[in-house]
């Protein structure tokens, strides 16, 4: 399309010159603005609900199902997020952005006013709905606002955003849940979710592809959260107790193993229903282009090892080091300083130099350096020490949440780049509960191997070993207790019954041994973190390191109206 020359001649922006379509500087930053609160709602929402939850299980006498709680939110928000991105491909960012955060807000609202914990669950899958459009959506916007070459500079606020979100989170969860009340954790999202959906119904044009058809896939789509569904409840069952037996679930029940295989049949159906719709959920054409398809790969890899290596570092802290909740989330600053740092400096170096390859592979050998030395945790380890190898891991992370984003929306065609993103957010997600399901088994496993060995290395007596090892093994012995909070040692005398006087001088042997037996079984877990980090390290070599365009075509904004000043509606174009 031909520009056309000004009065004061200069041109108007074409479509090819500015994929924002004629939006201000000023504009595109009060966009970004918008689209990064939306973001930081979905990252907070991660973690604000988890120091608020034992005080809504025990209000709402909801024990028995606390569980669910985490595991609708985790289902919704997972199997929605290619729906939103293929729906955002087709109907514009726009109108599915602010319909994702208007859900995400009743969702909210609604789980504040819940009276029960069946209530809680359900508008909590609610909510979750509306979050599986926040991250897609929102990386996507950033890629109609700025050229390949242009969207490092941005890109790095997202994995900043984390980071924030990650320290502020248990923070602010712990204060109202403890000074005002746990139904403000819901409801501290609405005014910063009003405040994004004013801007971005100002200012963000709705962009569509004049290419894309309205043909959507039903079959695919109904296979697929039928598939997802068994797989996330299946890895989700995993570990969790027996409600009959209080046995734990393993790999082999039904409910584990059966619905995680029967997953991976709904998976291949869905392929094959993918390869015959005319408007795909996912296109299977994508996986052609070595880039994207590595990109994929190496980030669903990256996700494992990050969150398989971090979800009991917080547990650590508590029960070996002795902090409350909220400061084991402030024990996480260091690892978050580094993502920040990294996932910031990574975009500006690419937005600088146009190269992304070896930045990305050197950014996870550095995580799978940290991770390596992660395996060497003790219950002496010093904290300074721990604290240094979370900053290393955080800075081998940031790039991995910023400059893949990059790399898979300059790989992609214009009308393809919603569904693309949030491929790369579902591969992320899914990356992080595989792990979390898989490094829990070896967790439990090492840790009750040591048991036994840590006790008498501590100095517990051999004939009160072996009688606290067959209690373990008889079932007699709570081993949850033994990883849970609060002071160890009083746990274990009050449990003892008419033995606590035999036990009560060997109690600090015994707590020392059970501090190191755990401090072993999380070490442990590293490894799977270094295993999956040399998986992402090879994929990302794979990938063909393609040049960032500076330009691209880009649909028209559609209907620019009086909210939307000092913009014409340009015509859509191939």
């Amino acid at each position: 399309m031909e520009s056309m020359p000004t009065t004061n001649g200069s041109r108007t922006p074409t479509i090819d010159d500015d994929p924002a379509l004629g939006l201000s500087q000023r504009a595109k930053m009060e966009v970004l603005f918008a689209v990064l609160l939306g973001l930081f709602l979905g990252a907070l929402d991660q973690t604000i609900v988890g120091p608020a939850l034992p005080t809504i299980v025990t209000q709402l006498a909801g024990n028995d199902i606390y569980v669910w709680a985490v595991t609708i939110y985790l289902l919704t928000s997972t199997i929605s997020v290619p729906f939103w991105g293929k729906l955002s491909d087709l109907y514009g960012r726009k109108p599915m952005f602010m319909i994702g955060i208007i859900i995400f807000l009743v969702g909210s609202a609604l789980s504040g006013l819940s009276q029960n914990m069946t209530q809680l669950i359900g508008f909590r899958g609610l909510q979750g709905i509306g979050a599986g459009s926040l991250f897609p959506i929102a990386l996507a916007v950033i890629g109609d606002l700025f050229t390949p070459a242009e969207r490092g500079k941005y890109q790095g606020l997202f994995g900043a955003v984390f980071g924030i979100a990650f320290i502020v989170g248990p923070l602010v969860g712990g204060f109202l849940t403890e000074n005002i009340g746990w139904h403000w954790i819901f409801y501290v999202n609405i005014p910063v979710g009003l405040i994004s959906l004013f801007f971005i119904w100002r200012l963000l044009p709705t962009v569509k592809s004049a290419r894309a058809t309205r043909n959507f896939d039903y079959l695919g789509g109904l296979i697929f959260t039928i598939a997802i569904s068994m797989l996330l409840i299946g890895l989700t069952q995993k570990g969790q107790t027996d409600p009959i037996t209080h046995r734990l679930y393993n790999w082999t029940d039904p409910t584990v193993g059966g619905l995680i295989a029967a997953s991976l049949v709904g998976i291949a159906l869905f392929i094959w229903a993918e390869s015959r719709a005319k408007e795909p959920i996912v296109p299977l054409d994508l996986f052609r282009n070595r880039t994207y398809a590595a990109s994929m790969v190496a980030t669903f890899f990256a996700a494992f090892a990050f969150f398989g290596a971090i979800i009991f570092l917080p547990r650590w802290f508590q029960i070996v080091q002795g902090f409350t909740p909220t400061w084991s989330g402030l024990a996480a600053l260091p690892l978050m300083a580094g993502l920040i740092i990294s996932s910031i400096g990574s975009g500006l170096i690419v937005a600088r130099t146009g190269r992304y390859k070896w930045l990305t592979i050197g950014a996870i050998v550095l995580m799978g350096i940290s991770t390596l030395l992660m395996t060497q945790l003790r219950a002496d380890t010093s904290l300074l020490v721990v604290w240094l190898w979370m900053f290393i891991s955080g800075l081998g992370v940031g790039p991995t949440f910023s400059v893949f984003t990059l790399i898979v929306q300059n790989a992609v065609p214009f009308n393809l780049l919603g569904v693309a993103t949030s491929n790369l957010t579902f591969f992320r997600q899914i990356g992080g509960t595989v792990a979390l399901a898989i490094v829990g088994t070896i967790f439990s496993s090492k840790m009750l191997e040591e048991i036994g060995p840590q006790l008498t290395a501590a100095g517990t007596p051999q004939p009160l070993v072996d009688t606290f090892v067959a209690g373990i093994n008889a079932g007699q012995v709570d081993v949850q207790g033994l990883t849970g909070t609060g002071d160890l040692g009083q746990a274990i005398l009050a449990g003892a019954g008419p033995a606590a006087p035999a036990i009560q001088p060997f109690i600090s042997n015994i707590v020392a041994g059970i501090h190191q037996a755990f401090s072993l079984g999380v070490a442990q877990t590293f490894w799977i973190g270094v295993g999956a980090a040399v998986a992402a390290v090879i994929a990302a070599a794979v990938m063909a390191e393609l040049p960032l365009r500076s330009r691209e075509s880009a649909p028209a904004a559609v209907g620019a109206t009086a909210n939307e000043p000092g913009r014409s509606a340009l015509p859509a174009t191939d």
